[in-house]
């Protein structure tokens, strides 16, 4: 406030033609505070309107020597100065300006000036020296398109070039390539264009230059042929997959994609460096779900060295990285034991490949390791080993039925039936079993093979001790069948109807009685027809309450039943039987009441 009274008054001293006084007053004012920016504009002012050249100019010295970071004091000296037409005394005052590297636009401003002057030369050297103060991408441009606008091609490309040497490796932009590489375009260098965009692409990071490979797939479709433009393709979809495995690098679809792009057209050195940075991620969860994926990752690391790289060594490489990996204690992967063994036999190294799945079914024994192991030696015709393999398999895992039944099919095509036959017999005295009558049918079905009878009779009859299964009774009844024995068929089933006669076994009931009717159809006569055909029941339907768990009504529900002839006899004389009993006790109590009356008729006469 105190400095607009010192201007006001100095207006006063002005309007009133006393210069010399106002004059007088501004520097009274400048006394007071030498930095009051409006106070230097209002006395240089003043002194421009009277064309006071000089004391204008000594002013703008004073101010800008004070107070050089001001830049409305230059841009006012200047102007000053052109407008005086003195050029010379302008370009000085700029070069004492530049020396305080101010902003871009007094650089903008000085280059303007020698432009409009037609100083090209001047306005170049000042472009080299404004880079360089403000070393930007966009001022390097600006510094190029000034020298192709004058058309200096040679020196805008010497521009470029010597932006790409100051900014290096370490610090490059995508924008100084990109107005590179349209500037050769523009000079139909379409060869230097490309060579600047694949430099380019290969220098920065996919993160760096998503603006690149825009430029880069409309240069290659206005002057690239099929097969730049697929690499402009090829390249914006690694960039994807790039990105997506930044995000996320357990995201291993991401690495398929990605590999399987470079499978396709890449080096094998890049193949095999994303295969080591995609195997380099190690699922957090410790679960074999988990794993799953990233397991395959390494089986197709390992194809790919063997049939793509063809490098056998670091195929033997990868399989044991493979297996140090595999958290073996918690679970494994099989898949990777049975390929490293085949990979060795492929190599005809028999030796290794055994060494592996003996390793295998030590340190993770597996069903599918073991049946592997069996498969080869099968294969190698070396079948004490496959029994020595079996007996460790079924060792592991005596329950299960299925290995069971292998190893004595593998005696039976060796022709020893007799170790078949006892490798049965101790399979089915084990106390537990996964599928104990697919090894009973199993050991059956080989007895009848071998035609051995009695021996079939003697496995049904054990059989038959420890399940009354229907379908057991059935098998036995149809296998006498088979070999002419119509009448122990029918015996067994006869058996069989007595000891399903039980309320819970209708259904079974039902089924051995229509397998019995079919049987006595094909070898039957009228009368056991007949016979079988009065102990069929009936079908009826009937209603039960149905049981609630928490104590409500349920309803009533409807339901078949089966009425089986003896039981409806048996039902009926019960009837029968406690009728009789009712009308028994009732004649009893008549009685009574008959000899109660008699009595009190003698005893009123003797009265």
């Amino acid at each position: 406030a105190v400095m607009v009274n010192w201007i006001k008054y100095a207006r006063w001293e002005e309007e009133t033609q006393e210069y010399q006084r106002a004059r007088s007053v501004y520097e009274r004012a400048l006394d007071v505070d030498h930095r009051c920016v409006p106070m230097w504009l209002k006395y240089t002012e003043m002194e421009m309107r009277h064309k006071q050249v000089n004391h204008a100019r000594n002013l703008w010295d004073r101010a800008v020597t004070l107070m050089p970071r001001v830049s409305q004091f230059w841009y006012k000296y200047t102007y000053m100065e052109e407008m005086l037409e003195n050029v010379a005394g302008a370009r000085q005052v700029f070069e004492r300006w530049m020396e305080w590297e101010p902003e871009e636009q007094a650089w903008s401003s000085y280059i303007n000036m020698e432009l409009r002057y037609k100083e090209i030369d001047r306005a170049r050297n000042i472009y080299g020296k404004f880079v360089l103060v403000h070393p930007t991408v966009k001022n390097w441009i600006k510094f190029a398109k000034f020298e192709e606008k004058h058309g200096n091609i040679a020196g805008a490309r010497e521009v470029y070039e010597r932006a790409v040497d100051f900014f290096g490796e370490e610090y490059m932009e995508e924008g100084l390539f990109i107005g590179f590489a349209k500037f050769e375009e523009g000079q139909k260098e379409s060869e230097r264009a490309r060579a600047i965009y694949k430099y380019a692409l290969e220098k920065l990071t996919k993160e760096q230059c998503p603006d690149l490979f825009k430029s880069y797939s409309i240069f290659e479709k206005k002057f690239g042929d099929r097969r730049g433009i697929e690499d402009v393709i090829i390249n914006k979809r690694r960039f994807k997959y790039e990105t997506e495995i930044k995000q996320n690098p357990l995201n291993y679809d991401a690495w398929f994609d990605l590999l399987r792009l470079l499978e396709a057209d890449g080096s094998l050195e890049d193949v095999r460096d994303t295969y080591e940075r995609a195997i380099a991620n190690i699922p957090l969860v410790a679960s074999k779900k988990g794993w799953r994926r990233y397991i395959y990752l390494w089986i197709n690391y390992t194809l790919f060295e063997e049939l793509e790289a063809e490098d056998v060594d670091k195929t033997r490489e990868v399989y044991k990285a493979c297996l140090e990996v595999i958290p073996h204690k918690k679970f494994t992967f099989g898949k990777i034991w049975l390929m490293f063994a085949q990979f060795e036999i492929r190599q005809k190294n028999l030796d290794a490949a055994r060494k592996i799945l003996g390793t295998s079914i030590g340190k993770c024994p597996k069903p599918k390791l073991f049946k592997g192991y069996i498969d080869l030696e099968l294969q190698m015709r070396e079948f004490d080993r496959c029994r020595k393999i079996y007996e460790k398999f079924l060792e592991h895992d005596m329950s299960n039925c299925n290995t069971w039944m292998k190893f004595a099919e593998l005696e039976t095509i060796l022709g020893d039936t007799d170790r078949a036959r006892a490798i049965f017999n101790l399979a089915i005295q084990q106390p537990l079993l996964d599928m104990p009558e697919i090894l009973w049918k199993a050991y059956i079905d080989f007895e009848i093979e071998e035609e051995e009878h009695e021996r079939v009779r003697a496995l049904y009859q054990a059989l038959l001790q420890r399940t009354k299964h229907v379908k057991v009774w059935i098998s036995f009844a149809n296998f006498e069948a088979s070999i002419e024995h119509t009448k122990k068929a029918r015996e067994i089933y006869e058996e069989a109807d007595r000891s399903l006669q039980s309320d819970t076994q209708k259904e079974e009931r039902v089924l051995c009685l229509e397998a019995w009717r079919e049987f006595e159809t094909k070898h039957g006569n009228d009368e056991t027809q007949d016979a079988i055909k009065k102990k069929m029941p009936r079908r009826v339907k009937k209603r039960r309450k149905i049981d609630v768990e928490e104590g409500g009504e349920g309803g009533w529900e409807e339901y078949w039943d089966y009425i089986f002839p003896d039981t409806e006899a048996n039902s009926s004389n019960l009837k029968f039987l406690q009728m009789a009993k009712a009308w028994k006790k009732q004649q009893d109590d008549d009685d009574s009441d008959s000899e109660e009356d008699d009595e009190d008729d003698d005893e009123d006469a003797a009265d």
